[in-house]
């Protein structure tokens, strides 16, 4: 993008793109290339330049073509991943969105500082399962989008329940026993403790992830609620929405003054 055609149009350019940057969040690069193609493409078969409009309207296009109970339902899913992240510190939440094309988006970066023991582990299975639990929460059931490719949410959290079960140790049946998954890509078909003690492992996770997410219910509907509205928060505003319902939360709960 030619960043000096657009500040002609936006004098301030770098708080003008953070709206766009935000729409971005969770596509591909290809994505947004093509995207950004296709605006141009339009702009040139009207007779005019690209403008500001038409990149927004481009990167949020799918956002405005979700029925709001769709936007509404993966915005607790998404709220219930974030809240996780945040509530366990082990994560920074850099940016939420829903309706990008693939549902929804949270993008954050792993702390490097914490020691990762089989507790910090169980942790990342209970984040990765928190959208999940949070649908079960609010709406006592969770559609498919939990599953269905190897990115999904039960996919990376079954990984991680595996790879505990495995080769780092924590297994509940000869935890010394490493076991490679590269060299046997079906082990979970083939060794059906196995698969059990993984299964254990993930029910434990989702079980960790309600418990937190029912003490904080308005949070994470706090939260889902900004984002159904807004589409897309950064991780500044999340953290600070968080912080203050769950501070609320904390001061109700030592009752008044003596």
């Amino acid at each position: 993008m030619d960043r000096s055609r657009l500040s002609a149009a936006v004098p301030d350019w770098k708080p003008a793109l953070q709206p766009l940057a935000l729409a971005a969040a969770g596509k591909t690069g290809a994505d947004i290339e093509r995207l950004i193609r296709e605006a141009r493409q339009k702009a040139r078969r009207e007779r005019r330049q690209l403008t500001y409009s038409d990149i927004q309207e481009a990167l949020t296009a799918g956002q405005s073509a979700m029925p709001p109970d769709l936007i509404w339902r993966i915005a607790v899913h998404e709220a219930g991943h974030a809240l996780a992240w945040t509530a366990f510190d082990i994560a920074t939440v850099q940016t939420v969105t829903v309706g990008n094309g693939s549902g929804g988006f949270v993008e954050s970066d792993m702390r490097t500082d914490v020691v990762q023991t089989e507790e910090w582990l169980n942790k990342m299975i209970a984040c990765a399962l928190a959208g999940r639990a949070a649908e079960k929460l609010i709406f006592g059931d969770c559609v498919l989008g939990s599953g269905g490719d190897e990115m999904s949410d039960l996919a990376r959290a079954t990984r991680l329940a595996t790879d505990a079960e495995a080769n780092l140790g924590f297994g509940q049946a000869q935890p010394l026993l490493y076991r490679s998954l590269e060299a046997q890509p079906s082990i979970l078909s083939l060794d059906r403790q196995l698969a059990q003690h993984v299964h254990d492992r993930l029910e434990a996770g989702e079980a960790l992830a309600t418990k937190l997410l029912s003490q904080h219910r308005s949070a994470l509907l706090a939260l889902a609620t900004c984002l159904a509205d807004a589409k897309t928060l950064d991780g500044s505003e999340v953290r600070a929405l968080l912080a203050q319902e769950m501070n609320a939360i904390t001061l109700g709960s030592k009752g008044p003054a003596p």
